[in-house]
């Protein structure tokens, strides 16, 4: 928390230094906070147009705001310490093994590392992907266009530099379109799926005599089962819902409306970029976009949201339920119950927060209801898609959103576990007793 809190502050006191903004611009204070909170909480909301608003010094320390909100504080903190030769300890080993999830405190060091060239390569590919069109469009000053979209699409900020109208003078660009969505995608399944991807990949080409081949873990499973059905059923829905919309799908050929409503289904697993502005959609497409940007991205990645793994186990817990289980099942694999109630709370934490923070909004704001929903939704699963409210904000509405987007950033455990001061010296167990439920 204090990390992340930490380099907001920081971020925004560079982007108030003189020669952070362009020659006759000038930043409020707010405006500055906004905008480094969005950056280093990898969500994209602005309320004033990054492109034309800072000068290159001020978007490198957006980009460098971004690169460390997308990498997190831990392994952003360990990847220093390696540079410096500085001694990793036990407790930094522990905070490794709890961010992603592992079971071992061996070659945490190593897999740190390994994260940071594969980030590095692959935002690397992607920038190379976007110099293709910017390059040749705007000469030298593309190349810092490609570096910046390409980090800002894989660590799924969704912040550019092109005049604030995001990709929507690209809608037709193929290159463009199919760069974001890799970008997009490959981030948002989390590192671990990797290294299991590429450890399967490797055990599967051994010779057909060989005794052990592995296979895909449940976790790997369930990240791209559920990554797949999601970005299918949005493309679908988004189809379905506004092929006949004059200011969406409706004027554009087949092919391009494919392309549209897959950008748009991928972009809002917390990606941000937009090729269709978010206002022209209709309001039942937007309820469709409410719960694909509350569920995000897979854990152990730059995704927000409550996550796709959570998702999927609290649907086979419903089921479980109906179904009269006792225990909670997938693909013959039991689920812990410490897993089940840690969705539960990760859930209820996320919704009580968006709740109240939409009722604050619209209380300071008096906007229209859809608009703060969207907006709140957004900004609390950092996925940085606005429908024209973020520019409108006043100051009270600005550090409402700010706040959504930070706790969105450090996850509602990590909140919980902060304030938690309690330290329980035994396990007590206390009467059972039934109620009425349903």
């Amino acid at each position: 928390m204090l990390g992340f809190f930490l380099g907001a502050l920081l971020g925004t006191l560079g982007l108030l230094l003189p020669f952070s903004v362009k020659p006759g611009q000038q930043i409020d204070p707010f405006d500055a906070w906004f905008v480094a909170m969005s950056s280093i909480c990898v969500t994209g909301l602005s309320t004033v147009n990054v492109g034309q608003t800072f000068s290159t010094f001020g978007q490198a320390i957006i980009l460098l705001l971004i690169q460390f909100g997308g990498l997190g504080i831990v392994t952003f903190t360990t990847l220093v310490l390696c540079v410096l030769h500085r001694r990793i300890t036990l407790s930094d080993r522990m905070l490794l093994q709890s961010a992603y999830n592992l079971d071992t405190l061996s070659g945490l060091v190593r897999l740190t590392m390994r994260i940071c060239k594969v980030t590095f390569c692959l935002e690397g590919l992607g920038a190379l992907g976007y110099a293709f069109v910017f390059l040749p469009q705007y000469g030298a000053k593309g190349i810092w266009y490609s570096i910046f979209h390409a980090v800002s699409a894989f660590c799924n900020a969704g912040i550019d530099l092109l005049g604030g109208n995001s990709f929507c003078d690209y809608r037709g660009n193929v290159w463009i379109n199919l760069t974001t969505v890799f970008l997009i995608i490959v981030s948002g399944l989390g590192f671990p799926v990797y290294w299991e991807m590429a450890r399967t990949a490797f055990s599967r080409l051994r010779p057909k005599g060989a005794s052990y081949r592995r296979k895909m873990n449940l976790h790997t499973k369930l990240v791209l089962f559920s990554t797949l059905s999601l970005i299918l059923g949005g493309m679908l829905l988004t189809l379905c819902l506004e092929q006949g919309n004059p200011d969406t799908l409706g004027p554009l050929s087949w092919p391009e409306k494919l392309m549209s409503a897959l950008f748009q289904s991928v972009t809002l697993r917390t990606a941000g970029f937009a090729t269709i502005p978010q206002e022209s959609f209709q309001p039942a497409t937007c309820l469709v976009y409410l719960l694909l940007m509350f569920i995000g991205g897979s854990p152990a990645g730059t995704a927000g949201g409550i996550k796709t793994v959570t998702f999927v186990l609290l649907i086979a817990s419903m089921f479980a339920n109906i179904r009269g289980k006792k225990d909670v099942t997938i693909m013959r694999r039991r689920i812990p119950d410490e897993t089940i109630r840690r969705c539960v709370a990760i859930t209820t934490f996320s919704f009580s927060a968006l709740f109240v923070l939409t009722l604050a909004l619209l209380a300071v704001q008096k906007s229209d209801f859809l608009d703060t929903l969207y907006e709140m939704t957004s900004a609390i699963a950092t996925v940085g898609l606005s429908r024209g409210l973020t520019s409108l904000l006043n100051p009270a509405g600005k550090l409402i959103v700010s706040l959504a987007m930070y706790l969105g950033r450090i996850g509602p455990i990590t909140l919980a576990l902060a304030f938690n001061s309690r330290i329980q010296t035994a396990n007590t167990t206390c009467a059972e007793s039934k109620v009425i439920i349903g």
